[in-house]
Order: structure tokens, then C-alpha cells, then sequence
């Protein structure tokens, strides 16, 4: 199918008066355009239930698609008591809502890495280094095949998708271990070495001092045959853009703005409206 117009957004968080105000500035039209999420629907945003429900409807429609982030990950294992709702989420209204079991079966139903177009790849947090596109979309199917297997499935999997210290990754990796390294790198990575080794506590913007060894993902020097399109990393403004990837978590949750990143030719819309929530 072909669309006049197609957008990858950036975090939504939640921040639903940003979202709506957003899709009246593209003046989207769900009959002729197709929205892409990277991720993180739901958490700290002053209205989570509305946005997902809101997302789901459009998904289910054929004009939109998402992403899982890791806000959405924790949602699901809430869901499933495998975690408990963090303090600063207000996710508390979804789990008290009639749909409660539908929104969340159909969110842990979604990729984690998607193509929307010829040109680009959109994943979370990013894709390391040492993986290519391709095994990036093998270890990407790996995952969503845990999570949309059975509810006993699940429940086996969900608590072993956290931890405080980094996993590994070696030729050898299996089991729940690759399994929570797969997630780590699809929706928490920010700084890594070149061989993969992730580092969980920065979160800064670039010029801050960063631990010894580790970079930003993408400052690694890979050949990439598509443009990664990424959120989470809130503290960058969505101002990365190089040849090979594009940064659109705008902070909006932090009181910047929502953004648009139209297909094709670019161009970056923002929402005029700002997520007003209680600090």
C-alpha cells in the first residue's frame, strides 16, 4: 500500500495532549498516512491509557505501527507481576481499566525492530556494533518470539529480562541470558565498546564525561546498508542525524517537544504542545 505521507515518532511517554496536538499539525489522515512509534508508548506522561489505546487503534487500522521500548517491556511485566510499577510512571490507570488484558496482549505482540521503508530500520535504543542489520533482525525475531508465545511462556521470561550488571555477548550466549542481552541492546543501550559491552548508568548528553572506553552506539565506525531510526535517549534532543542513523526521542516528558520525522525527504515536524506533568 502506498501513503501520501509517512511519519516515525518519536517517545510518546505517555504525553497524549502532545500527541494529539502533533497529529493536527501533520494533519494526519489515518486513510491516507502511516505513523511509525519508536517505542516507549507509555510511562511517565500525563495520560498512558488514552495513548495506548489510542496507538492500538490506529495500528489495528493499518495506519500505524510501533516498536517495543523498555517503558513498554516494564508495562508488560508489570502486567504479569514479574515487576512493579515504578515510582515516577503513572501507568497505574491501565492496569484499572476494563481493556487492561487486550491492551497488553496486543502490545507484547509487537516487534522489536521494523522496516518503514526501503531505506531505514527502527528499533528502540539502537542496534550495537558488532551486529549487522540482518543479525539484528534475527535477534530481534529471537525475542518476539519469547514474548508472544504463551502466558507461561512469558511468565519464564519476564524476570530474567533485568538486571543490574551487563551480559556478555559471545558466540555461545543462550537461554534467558541472551534473551535479557537481546533486550538490553534493543531498548536500553546507550553506551557500549566496540565489541558490545554495554554500560546502564549514563544518560547524559554528549559533552558530559563519559566512563572510559564506552561511546555513544553509533559513534562506532559501521558500514549500514539502512538509516537506524532510534529513540530513548531523551537527553539528545533528537538532534543526531547522520548518514546512517537518526536520533527522535525530543525529551518531551522532560518538557520538550514531540517530533515527526517524515519519510522520504526528512523533514522534522514538532508539537507545539508540551507534556505537562507534576515533576
Amino acid at each position: 500500500m502506498s501513503f501520501r505521507h509517512q511519519y516515525v515518532i518519536g517517545d510518546l511517554q505517555g504525553c497524549h495532549a502532545a500527541y494529539l496536538q502533533l497529529l493536527k499539525t501533520l494533519d494526519f489522515d489515518p486513510a491516507q498516512d502511516k505513523l511509525w512509534f519508536a517505542g516507549d508508548l507509555v510511562a511517565r506522561g500525563e495520560d498512558s491509557l488514552n495513548t495506548l489505546r489510542d496507538v492500538k487503534a490506529l495500528c489495528e487500522q493499518g495506519a500505524a505501527a510501533t516498536v517495543l521500548g523498555n517503558h513498554d517491556l516494564n508495562l508488560i511485566a508489570v502486567w504479569r507481576g514479574a515487576a512493579k510499577i515504578k515510582r515516577k510512571d503513572k501507568t497505574a490507570p491501565i492496569f484499572a481499566a476494563d481493556d487492561c488484558d487486550e491492551l497488553l496482549e496486543w502490545l507484547r505482540r509487537q516487534p522489536i525492530l521494523a522496516y518503514p521503508d526501503d531505506h531505514t530500520v527502527l528499533v528502540h535504543a539502537g542496534i550495537p556494533p558488532h551486529w549487522t542489520i540482518d543479525a539484528a533482525e534475527t535477534h530481534a525475531q529471537e525475542l518476539e518470539s519469547q514474548l508472544q508465545g504463551s502466558l507461561k511462556q512469558l511468565d519464564r521470561l519476564l524476570p530474567n529480562l533485568y538486571s543490574k550488571e551487563a551480559d556478555e555477548w559471545h558466540a555461545s550466549i543462550n537461554g534467558f541470558t541472551k534473551m535479557r542481552a537481546i533486550a538490553n541492546y534493543f531498548t536500553r543501550m546507550r553506551l557500549c565498546k566496540q565489541d558490545g559491552t554495554l554500560e546502564f548508568s549514563f544518560s547524559g548528553e554528549l559533552d558530559e564525561p563519559m566512563p572510559d572506553g564506552f561511546f555513544p552506539w553509533f559513534e562506532w565506525p559501521v558500514p549500514r546498508t539502512r538509516k537506524i531510526l532510534f529513540g530513548h535517549w531523551a537527553a539528545l534532543k533528537a538532534e543526531i542525524d547522520l548518514p546512517t542513523v537518526r536520533a527522535l526521542d525530543g525529551g518531551c516528558v522532560w518538557g520538550n517537544h514531540l517530533l515527526a520525522y517524515r519519510l522520504g525527504n526528512g523533514q522534522v515536524i514538532t508539537s507545539s504542545a508540551h507534556c505537562h506533568i507534576d515533576s
